[in-house]
C-alpha cells in the first residue's frame, strides 16, 4: 500500500520543510518536493505535518482507565488517546494490590496482540508501589511499600519483557539494589513521589535513574534542618546537566511562568512532556473518577483540569496528546520543530525506540499529526493508518 501525503509543512527535528511524503507499507519512504502519485493520495493543504506525540505516562482516556479491569478497557483508552494525536503511549498504573496490577499485565498483553488500529504499545509504566508516603499525592497509602527483592522479583517475573519503565522514590531502602536489578533488564528509571534530598537523587543517579516523573508534583524541594538548607529533587533536576525531566504540560499543573522558568534554567533536550492523564482526558466537563472505575475517587471536570468535589486542589490531568504539543508552542513559545522533539523524538529514545519512531524521517514508522494552522487536529495517521 502506497499513501502519498502531499502539500504539507513537515515538521522536521531541526526545520519545517514543505515537502509531499510518500508512504508505504506503514514506512516513511520518502519526503520528496514532488508531486507523487500513489494507491492513495491526501491532500494536505498546507498543513502541518507533525510527528505522532509520545506520551510515557499516561492512565486513562475517552472514560477509561487502563487499570479497570479488562482487556477492552485498556483499548479503549489506547483508541481514544490515539485520536488525540498520541500514536505511541505506556499505559501507567496507579500504586495498588498486587492482584490488580497482575490482572492489569495480563490483560495488557493481551490487548497488544489485538487487531484494532490502536497507538504504538511497547510496554507499560509502573507508578508505584515503591514510594515515600509523604509525597505520595493520590497514590493510594494501602499499598504504598519499601522495595524488598522477594517482592519486586515476583512483579519483574510477571512483568517481564514489557515493563518499560518504572517510577520509584530512589532515597527508600533497598531502592538501589531494585535499581540495579532494572538496569540489567534495561527497563527506565524514573523518580517519583519522592522525598529524596539533592544527595539521593545524585546517588541514584550513579545506579542509572535517568528521569524525574511529572516534574514539581509529588517530589522534595529545599527543606531545613538544624538551621541548614537541604536541596531536594526539584533542584536535582536542575543541577544534574544529564538527568532528565518530564512534564505534565496542561498549562495548568505548571503555569506559564514555571514553565517559563524550567525551559530556561533546562536543557530543552532533557526536557519531556507527558500527559498523566486520567479517564476523564477527551470527555468534556462533569463529574469522573480518578484511578480504577471500582474503587477510585469522586472528581469534577472544569476549567480543563480534574478538582476535588471541595475544588480544594487538582485531582489528575486530562491533557491529551495534542493539548501537549499546543502548549509548548502557544504558551512557552516553542518552534513547532523544538516541540516535536519534547513530545515525540526525545521520549522515543528514552526507552530506545528512537529507531522506530518519534520524528517524520525516511524509514521510520509513519506515525503522523495533520494539524491545522492553529495546531488542531485533521487527521491522525497510525503507522501508515489513517485513523
Amino acid at each position: 500500500m502506497r499513501i502519498a501525503i502531499n502539500n504539507v509543512f513537515a515538521v522536521l527535528k531541526d526545520k519545517i520543510r514543505k515537502c509531499n511524503v510518500i508512504i508505504e507499507d506503514g514506512i516513511i519512504k520518502e519526503l520528496s518536493n514532488s508531486i507523487v502519485s500513489a494507491d492513495c493520495v491526501l491532500d494536505g493543504e498546507g498543513r502541518y505535518l507533525y510527528p505522532g506525540v509520545v506520551d510515557l505516562h499516561t492512565h486513562g482516556s475517552g472514560g477509561f482507565d487502563y487499570m479497570d479491569g479488562s482487556t477492552e478497557d485498556i483499548i479503549s483508552a489506547a483508541k481514544s488517546a490515539l485520536t488525540h494525536g498520541t500514536t505511541t503511549l505506556l499505559p501507567t498504573t496507579l500504586t495498588s494490590s498486587d492482584e490488580d496490577l497482575f490482572l492489569f499485565l495480563d490483560n495488557f498483553i493481551k490487548a497488544s496482540s489485538s487487531k484494532e488500529i490502536l497507538p504504538n504499545m511497547p510496554g507499560v509504566h509502573l507508578e508505584g508501589p515503591y514510594f515515600d508516603p509523604i509525597q505520595k499525592g493520590a497514590q493510594d497509602e494501602r499499598y504504598i511499600r519499601t522495595p524488598n527483592k522477594k517482592d519486586y522479583s515476583r512483579i519483574l517475573e510477571k512483568g517481564e519483557g514489557i515493563i518499560k519503565r518504572w517510577s520509584i522514590a530512589p532515597e527508600l531502602d533497598g531502592a538501589i539494589e531494585l535499581m540495579d536489578e532494572l538496569n540489567k533488564q534495561n527497563i527506565l528509571i524514573s523518580a517519583g513521589h519522592t522525598a529524596a534530598t539533592y544527595e539521593d537523587i545524585t546517588k541514584a543517579f550513579d545506579h542509572g535513574l535517568s528521569l524525574l516523573t511529572h516534574f514539581y508534583s509529588g517530589m522534595s524541594s529545599i527543606t531545613r534542618k538544624g538551621g541548614f538548607r537541604i536541596l531536594g529533587t526539584i533542584e536535582a533536576g536542575y543541577l544534574i546537566d544529564d538527568l532528565n525531566v518530564e512534564i505534565i504540560a496542561d498549562g495548568l499543573h505548571l503555569p506559564p511562568s514555571l514553565l517559563d522558568f524550567i525551559f530556561r534554567f533546562k536543557d530543552k533536550s532533557k526536557i519531556i512532556t507527558c500527559s498523566d492523564s486520567m479517564r476523564a482526558a477527551g470527555c468534556g466537563d462533569g463529574e469522573s473518577i480518578l484511578g480504577p472505575k471500582n474503587n477510585g475517587t469522586k472528581v469534577i471536570i472544569e476549567d480543563n483540569i480534574a478538582k476535588m468535589p471541595d475544588r480544594s486542589c487538582f485531582a489528575g490531568s486530562i491533557s491529551t496528546g495534542d493539548t501537549l504539543v499546543r502548549t509548548l508552542i502557544n504558551i512557552v513559545g516553542l518552534t513547532p520543530s523544538e516541540a516535536s522533539c519534547i513530545t515525540s523524538t526525545q521520549p522515543a529514545s528514552l526507552i530506545g525506540i528512537d529507531n522506530i519512531t518519534g520524528e517524520i524521517k525516511e524509514g521510520k514508522r509513519a506515525d503522523l499529526i495533520l494539524f491545522n494552522k492553529d495546531f488542531n487536529i485533521d487527521k491522525v495517521i497510525a503507522n501508515g493508518t489513517v485513523v
